[in-house]
């Protein structure tokens, strides 16, 4: 056994399930680790029984590899947030202003939000906005606005807008710092 299972939070004896409840604010991050490394058991039943060690070398991999993934999980969740703003990565902002030129809506924001849904109480919502509301507090991150209603703001402020493109799914990925329990899909949370 490395010694990878000692550094940090993450360890290898932890369940996926533990893993992501210990952790619901970087759920998202998490989840798309765990699934790039090809543990596609994200959001199963294996997921509240099987640990890292035992869905990384059972599915047919190596000490290195699951050393690998641990630290990079770690990383994931020793990542500070900027508290005080709504911010895109700049692959995110990349991706979506193509989207938008496909579209033929340049220049327009992106709409953020959460709805009631899903088994962890809300949903996020991704949308075009062709320009801010009354009662939106507006957020520039790398060239694009992203218009939030001012009413969801203090649940939403600090969150990361990322974009993801792989052959275990692609999409718009967020992390909340705000989330206070999310469901192990990862794809709703609570706060």
């Amino acid at each position: 056994m490395s010694d990878s299972s000692s550094k940090g939070p993450i360890r290898r004896d932890m369940t996926i399930e533990e893993v992501l409840s210990s952790f619901p604010q970087k759920g998202q991050k998490i989840a798309q680790e765990l699934t790039n490394a090809g543990l596609s058991c994200v959001g199963c039943g294996a997921a509240t029984w099987e640990t890292l060690e035992a869905g990384v070398l059972g599915h047919g991999y190596d000490e290195a590899m699951l050393d690998g993934l641990i630290a990079r999980l770690n990383a994931i969740v020793a990542e500070k947030t900027e508290a005080t703003t709504i911010e895109m990565t700049e692959n995110a902002a990349r991706k979506f202003q193509e989207i938008l030129a496909q579209e033929k809506k340049e220049g327009w924001g992106l709409r953020f939000g959460d709805k009631p849904g899903g088994c962890g109480g809300y949903e996020y919502v991704l949308d075009y906005s062709p320009g801010a509301d009354e009662g939106d507090t507006v957020f520039t991150s790398h060239g694009v606005e992203i218009h939030v209603k001012t009413n969801m703001v203090e649940r939403l402020l600090g969150s990361e807008i990322d974009y993801h493109d792989g052959l275990q799914g692609s999409g718009f990925k967020i992390s909340n710092p705000n989330v206070k329990s999310s469901c192990s899909c990862g794809s709703s949370q609570s706060y």
